[in-house]
């Protein structure tokens, strides 16, 4: 069930569509900062993939044709398993 005060969020307040950060709870926006920051230490590694998304579906939708941004989206998909 979605939030009614916010759809990226469900009935217990976690996050399950990021579209936008309007409207976040300071907490969730920590969440995302925090969990991104431990993603660094991937950049080192020699295989640069974690199981994050694995199993998952990941949909990309620009509204401008970008080669560079798409295939950099498609890159940090596969390097989380997607």
């Amino acid at each position: 069930m979605l939030s009614k005060r916010n759809p990226q969020l469900n009935k217990h307040g976690e996050l399950i569509h990021l579209l936008s950060i309007e409207g976040l709870p300071r907490a969730v926006i920590e969440q995302i900062l925090d969990t991104a920051g431990s993603f660094l230490s991937v950049n080192d590694r020699e295989v640069k993939k974690v199981p994050l998304l694995r199993g998952k579906s990941v949909f990309n939708l620009f509204f401008e044709n970008s080669t560079r941004t798409r295939t950099t989206f498609e890159i940090a998909a596969k390097r989380l398993s997607a």
